[in-house]
Parts: C-alpha cells; sequence; structure tokens
C-alpha cells in the first residue's frame, strides 16, 4: 500500500516491502514509513538487527520506536540536531537493552525525515539510502564498515574474500558501547527524484544496475519496493530484505 504525504514542498509518494529470506528464521529488519502527526511531513526508517538472536529483534524494534517517537515529538524544524539527540536516545536505551540480555544487542538506522522546511537524511550503519535522479542512480551514504575502508583505500578488492568477510565488522551502529553519532545530510528533493532506503540483504544482493532500473521503471512505489524484495530473494535470499521508496511529485 503507498501513502501519500507532503513534505519539502512536494508530494510524496511512499511504498514499502520486507522479507525475510531463506537463511534465518525469522526477520530482524524493521522498517517503518508514516506521515507525521501533527503537521505535513514524512518519517522513514530502515533497521537492519546485528544477529539472529534476542538482542537483534530487540535493538531493531527499541531503535526504530525511540528514533521515530523523538521525530514525532519533535516541534520546531528539523535539522542536524534534533536528528544527532533521536540517534543518541536509541544509543541509550539499546545499550542498556544489552546490559540486560547479556548478547549483542546492536543494529543499523537509516532514515529520510521531511517536513515543510526540507529533507533530512539520517544514517549510522550499513543500511543505504539511495537517490534516482534525471537517470543517475546516486548512493547518498557509506557504509560504516571495513570492507566500505578497505575498498575506498584499495586494502583489498571488493569482490575478494578479505572484503566478503569485512562487510560484517561495523564500525559505527547502535548499541556500540562508543555511543557514536550518526550521519547527517540535507537533500533538496526535485519532481521525479526516487529515493530508496534499503537494508544491506537488498544492497549486497540487488546489482546497481537493477536497482537503476527498477527505481526507473515508473511503477507504484510500492511495487517498487516489492520488486527490489523479491530480487534479492531472486538473488538467493541470503538475508532479511527491506526497502521502503520514496517518489517525489
Amino acid at each position: 500500500m503507498n501513502i501519500d504525504v507532503q513534505a519539502a514542498g512536494r508530494r510524496l509518494r511512499v511504498g514499502s516491502a520486507t522479507d525475510a529470506g531463506r537463511r534465518y528464521p525469522a526477520n530482524f529488519d524493521v522498517l517503518h514509513a508514516a506521515a507525521l502527526r501533527q503537521r505535513p511531513g514524512l518519517c522513514a526508517v530502515v533497521a537492519d538487527g546485528m544477529g539472529a538472536g534476542e538482542g537483534s529483534r530487540t535493538a531493531g524494534r527499541t531503535a526504530v520506536d525511540v528514533f521515530t517517537t523523538a521525530v514525532q515529538d519533535h516541534r520546531g524544524p528539523f535539522g542536524p540536531s534534533p536528528l544527532f539527540a533521536a540517534v543518541a536516545a536509541a544509543q541509550r536505551r539499546v545499550r542498556a537493552a544489552g546490559r540486560e540480555l547479556r548478547e549483542l544487542t546492536g543494529c543499523t538506522l537509516t532514515a529520510l525525515v521531511a517536513d515543510a522546511t526540507g529533507a533530512w537524511v539520517t544514517q549510522i550503519g550499513d543500511s543505504r539510502v539511495y537517490r534516482l535522479r534525471g537517470g543517475l542512480l546516486e548512493l547518498l551514504t557509506i557504509d560504516h564498515t571495513e570492507a566500505w575502508l578497505g575498498a575506498v583505500h584499495g586494502w583489498f578488492p571488493a569482490d575478494s574474500p578479505q572484503a566478503a568477510a569485512a562487510r560484517y565488522q561495523l564500525h559505527r551502529f547502535i548499541g556500540h558501547p562508543g555511543l557514536p553519532e550518526p550521519d547527517v545530510l540535507s537533500v533538496t528533493m526535485f519532481p521525479g527524484d526516487v529515493y530508496c532506503l534499503c537494508t544491506d540483504g537488498v544492497a549486497e544482493q540487488v546489482p546497481y544496475r537493477r536497482v537503476e532500473e527498477t527505481l526507473g521503471g515508473g511503477a507504484p512505489p510500492d511495487a517498487v519496493a516489492a520488486a527490489l524484495v523479491a530480487a534479492a530473494l531472486e538473488a538467493g535470499g541470503r538475508d532479511n530484505a527491506t526497502a521502503v521508496v520514496v517518489a517525489v511529485r
């Protein structure tokens, strides 16, 4: 189902999809896509739990709940400060949950928040935000992983066994003992833009050109999100896969 909201001076149409895939016994991804309650705007979030235990499940659900509550409760215009604060609150709550569970309790968190004044991306971990504009698909975020650093600095080939192992070494995530901050960036929405928030179950399994073609096909956002998740399953379904697609009008 698509939802329609007004934000950043544009009409946004939003759809989402998620699937557990074939490897894990449950879906440890969490997604949220909803209009702001008190004013025109959008809060879209994806989180990806680390591992396949209760810590993974708790981290994702807690992080999304805390972040979205902070966003919904914020009354002023959005900018870096309230988004940093929302992630900090999620960090504290997930860390507290980890102390109680006594197991790995962590997740990624990637969000697109928009109100009448503009739109902001918030990201920590290795879930991603893509933007299709004028036929060009751009990755707006970076992965906070050893694999990303290795590829950028030439430590090992991007398709090497070392890179594959390094994908699981996250330097920043929700639940990290150092309480790291996210990356926060402002984005200007143009008519015709298509944004995609996705977990690595999509990003690591669906090739760039397939993502580009799917986002540019003109289908409604919910059908686009479902097609991306289906493509992840076709590629092997080795991870939970989640996508939120935002079409700008």
